[in-house]
């Protein structure tokens, strides 16, 4: 970045903390309680009527009021179902204040419904996706519906199967919470996309910093939060009924889901949802993908109570899928695998099907959560959960036979995880936690495969400590974190000679952050993180020796591997006010040790097929980049938007670029509201553009040169309709619009065949 760029941001900054500074200069912080049971109130309206400011409370309750004058106001705090709030305050300097809320005993329109999910709140910069903008990525894989907020790409098998990237981070660097769990299933894979179902998602939320000092090693590269419907608490129901169509793929998606309350014993919800999805193969503009057709069948379920002082939940969720990998990233030997390289699609155009053979993939995952909190003395609150998980994971090759019905790949992944923590909170400036988490794992390869395992059974222990505090002084928050890991893991396996291989590893480390948040005026915020994060090497990095089938490629590891540490520094600046929202963050990321797969010019010839051949390596890497959203409400009718990321990665040790980074890329788009009444979220229609960049910084050897740059056109059109207390959503999104031909460079599959061309989704929502 230039001088004078840096010195024009400079003046800028200068200028609005300028404007900030004249008059007003207090600032009111404080959080809006339920009375019945301490839990934070989601989306209250704080409101100085004396001043005409005011703010609505985030996920955790909290709110901040800026740039108040002095004198005697007058408070005001509403939220549906519940008294509204008054209170006098004479105001000479900055107020830290608690407010607890009543409910009413009237009859609302849906359910009530209470927080009882601990909100993610921290310095480092968190977006979200919820309400209408979640409701329109219904139907999209965890993969695509993330790609809508900038800096989240993803690294893809073919069209089914895609893992979220984080400043081009991705796998074991990324945790993924479901309802506070952190999921653990095989992530290792780039083959292998989370096991869970967006439907059960009432919100999602992507933290992009380091968080490894909250959630342990996993979390080097981000969050991904995914939050069901808190539980109601009143009696009542409420639910929603999705049904989805699609063109490619001929397919259909939907999901039934059901929150309650009791009548009888206040306290007590519940909430239940169920979801299926079913498609057969895919099409690009020329030609059909053999074999990428997906079916899954998945369930979640809570039951909790609670009062003032206790909350309880259990929680379980079923996550089922088989995939279909495409047939011709398969070939029979080295001539057929260099021409399909060479042709960059495959030769066949096979009909259309529904039917799924191998190469597929069977994958089940089961999750249960207890999970307990107790509200002791001063807002403090002590909190238990235990979680169990069971992966299974099935991959299946073309083989000749009866074999051609075995799994080539057979894991089963046990998971238990507990978590204690303790949160302190008071009127004044300080609050935080110090907490425990034990993780046990036990990985087993099912005999009878036939095949070498491609990783050996493993039992892992990890135990982390930590502790978190924040300091708040008027708008100023300060935030600091420090916390151990130990790690024990014990490996086994059969190597290609016939002898018994076992190994035991010992890994420990500290992790630390620091951050902080301040309001340069009442429109302009800036926040700072500086954390330090580490990861051990996973299993698949250290053990792998042959045919991962989901890549088409074998995978070679080394089990002299040594944990990854890396230091990242982000900083975000937020400018909103009622016309125009923008948000730029620039970050770098040093990771010493990174390990990463590599390809390289060899290939392995079996009777099972040719395929190429990775090797993981490990190096010093250096990452840098930028995010930038913004929407500007252009009138009552027109709104803009635009959102856009870019990422550089270097090798350091021998100044080389790495593979599979992600490009840079812009989407903008402009959306028209017809106004009905005096109603403007009624229908609305969309057309946006997504421009990719080619991949100019390629590592010294790829299989096939980065794919040219693309663009995508894609249409939306939603309207909804009003049924007396119900509410039917009608939309229609159509992608790839004029069903362009591209390639992408974070698909593992652009060697052997184009993306999916245009897709035209039909979507109806019932809310009752």
């Amino acid at each position: 970045m230039s001088k004078s760029v840096i010195l024009s941001i400079f003046i800028f900054l200068l200028a609005f903390n300028a404007l900030g500074q004249e008059g007003c200069t207090l600032t009111i912080r404080g959080k809006v309680l339920h009375e019945e049971n301490n839990e934070p109130i989601v989306g209250a309206y704080v409101w100085l009527i004396d001043s005409e400011t005011g703010a609505v409370t985030d996920t955790q309750g909290n709110f901040r009021i800026q740039k108040i004058c002095p004198g005697e106001l007058t408070l005001r705090v509403q939220f549906m179902g519940h008294k509204e709030y008054f209170e006098k305050i004479i105001l000479n300097s900055n107020l830290n204040m608690t407010i607890r809320m009543k409910a009413e005993d009237i009859q609302l329109e849906g359910v009530e419904i209470h927080g009882h999910e601990d909100a993610l709140l921290t310095t480092n910069t968190v977006s979200g996706i919820y309400g209408e903008e979640l409701r329109l990525s219904r139907g999209q894989n965890l993969g695509e519906t993330l790609r809508r907020i900038p800096g989240i790409t993803s690294f893809s098998s073919g069209s089914s199967i895609q893992k979220p990237v984080i400043h081009g981070l991705h796998s074991n660097r990324i945790l993924i919470l479901n309802n506070g769990v952190r999921l653990e299933g095989q992530q290792w894979g780039a083959d292998h996309a989370p096991e869970i179902d967006p439907f059960l998602a009432r919100e999602i939320s992507v933290v992009k910093g380091a968080e490894t000092v909250r959630f342990g090693p996993n979390a080097m590269g981000g969050v991904i939060l995914v939050n069901p419907a808190p539980l109601p608490v009143k009696g009542g129901q409420s639910g929603e009924i999705d049904l989805i169509g699609f063109s490619n793929g001929r397919g259909l998606n939907g999901s039934v889901g059901l929150l309650g309350g009791s009548e009888k014993l206040k306290g007590l919800g519940y909430w239940i949802q169920a979801s299926s999805k079913f498609a057969g193969n895919l099409q690009t503009p020329d030609y059909m993908l053999d074999n990428t057709g997906v079916r899954e069948m998945n369930f979640s379920g809570a039951l909790g109570y609670s009062n003032s002082r206790l909350g309880t939940e259990v929680y379980f969720s079923h996550f089922q899928t088989t995939i279909g990998i495409l047939t011709d990233s398969h070939t029979g030997n080295l001539s057929d695998l260099e021409s399909i390289i060479e042709n960059g699609r495959p030769f066949r155009n096979p009909d259309f099907t529904f039917d799924i053979r191998s190469p597929k993939q069977n994958v089940d995952h089961q999750l249960l959560k207890v999970k307990g909190h107790y509200h002791l003395a001063d807002g403090a609150k002590l909190n238990l959960q235990y979680a169990f998980q069971r992966n299974h994971r099935q991959e299946f090759d073309r083989r000749r036979g009866d074999l051609n019905s075995r799994p080539s790949l057979d894991l089963m992944l046990f998971t238990n995880t507990i978590d204690l923590s303790y949160n302190h909170q008071t009127r004044k400036n300080w609050n935080g936690s110090v907490g425990v988490q034990l993780i046990q794992q036990a990985n087993s390869n099912i005999p009878g495969t036939g095949v070498v395992p491609l990783i050996p059974n493993y039992d892992m222990l990890n135990v982390g400590f930590f502790a978190i505090e924040k300091f708040t002084s008027g708008p100023l928050e300060i935030e600091g974190g420090l916390r151990y890991d130990f790690r024990h893991v014990e490996a086994a396996r059969i190597n290609r000679g016939g002898i018994l291989q076992e190994d035991v590893f010992d890994f420990n480390n500290f992790s630390a952050f620091i951050g902080a948040m301040y309001p340069i005026t009442r429109n302009l915020t800036f926040n700072t993180n500086l954390g330090s994060a580490w990861r051990p090497p996973s299993i698949n990095e250290q053990f792998s020796q042959g045919l991962h089938h989901g890549l088409a490629g074998i995978e070679i590891g080394n089990p002299d591997f040594v944990s990854e540490q890396s230091l990242k520094w982000m900083n975000t600046l937020n400018y909103s006010d009622s016309k125009f929202n923008i948000e730029l963050t620039g970050y770098t990321n040093r990771i010493n040790n990174y390990i990463y797969l590599n390809p390289t010019e060899e290939q392995f010839v079996s009777i099972r097929g040719t395929f190429n051949v990775f090797e993981y390596l490990q190096t010093d890497a250096f990452f840098a980049g930028a995010d930038l959203s913004a929407i500007w409400t252009l009138s009552s009718h027109w709104e803009f938007f635009s959102r856009g990321s870019l990422v550089r990665a270097k090798n350091t040790t021998e100044d080389s670029f790495l593979p599979f980074i992600p490009t840079d890329r812009l989407e903008t788009g402009l959306s028209y509201n017809f106004l009905t009444g005096i109603s403007k979220k009624e229908s609305k229609i969309s057309f946006s553009n997504l421009a990719v960049a080619k991949q100019k910084r390629e590592p010294d050897f790829d299989l096939a040169p980065a794919p040219p740059a693309y663009m995508l056109w894609n249409l939306g059109l939603q309207t909804g309709i009003q049924m007396g207390d119900n509410k039917l959503n009608i939309g229609l999104q159509v992608t790839n619009l004029f069903d362009a031909a591209y390639k992408d460079y974070m698909n593992r599959f652009r060697y052997f065949s184009h993306e999916m061309g245009r897709n035209v989704m039909i979507k109806l929502n019932y809310e009752f």
